[in-house]
């Protein structure tokens, strides 16, 4: 795969990581640039034994973090965390068999936390919209979907788990 071809394929991805973690489409667009700078630069040195996309947010992460530091902003970690989770989220739905498995828990899940995720993920309502839904405040729905999305992503750690 050349360098065009994973811009052309990654770009959009790597823009919307770090737009979640950044909050700014302009800084997200810089930041997403100077990643595939870098990633130019050291495209000889990615050997395909991991997925490209983990090696492209990760070069995106630390651009994000160098961004910063040189701007001497403070950076909200726990922010960070949950971007690092949504990833970890999509990447499984963007795997066939993955994906059907999060269906099946999904499916095995209790209310509200079932339909608060498919809301939020696959409706991509607001928080305030869901809460709005459900009668409660946007805190509530906020919550109610960390919760189930730590509770599929335990899950699947334990898929992969039995698998390994």
């Amino acid at each position: 795969m050349d360098f065009e071809e994973i811009y052309q394929k990654y770009f959009k991805e790597v823009y919307l990581f770090v737009k979640s973690l950044c909050h700014d489409e302009r800084v997200a667009e810089e930041i997403t640039q100077e990643s595939f700078f870098k990633t130019l630069k050291a495209i000889e040195k990615f050997d395909g034994s991991k997925d490209i996309r983990a090696w492209l947010f990760t070069i995106a992460r630390n651009t994000y973090f160098s961004h910063y530091k040189r701007s001497k902003r403070q950076i909200d970690l726990g922010r960070v965390e949950e971007s690092c989770m949504d990833v970890e989220i999509v990447n499984h739905l963007m795997n066939e068999e993955d994906a059907f498995i999060v269906h099946q828990f999904l499916h095995s899940m209790t209310d509200p936390y079932k339909e608060v995720f498919s809301l939020r993920t696959f409706g991509e309502l607001s928080f305030e919209k869901i809460g709005c839904l459900f009668g409660r405040s946007a805190g509530w729905a906020r919550v109610t979907y960390y919760r189930a999305r730590k509770q599929i992503i335990e899950y699947m750690e334990e898929k992969n788990d039995e698998r390994d």
